[in-house]
């Protein structure tokens, strides 16, 4: 688990950021790219928080693991 802990870090950080990138553009405060079918999307915010979520929990189980 020693080598995965890296690793998973690094992906749950990633997924965290995107998360919230697709948060911001489902609820309008993000307006890049301009030609984005996110924008305004409540459904993208939804399913934004649920990619923050899974990342957050990706790095729990990573800086818990021995």
């Amino acid at each position: 688990m020693r080598r995965w802990r890296p690793v998973l870090i690094a992906l749950g950080a990633a997924l965290a950021l995107v998360g919230l990138l697709f948060i911001g553009q489902g609820l309008g405060y993000i307006g890049w790219p301009r030609s984005s079918f996110m924008l305004d999307q409540r459904v993208w915010a939804d399913r934004g928080a649920g990619v923050a979520v899974i990342g957050l929990f990706m790095i729990l189980i990573a800086r818990r693991a021995r």
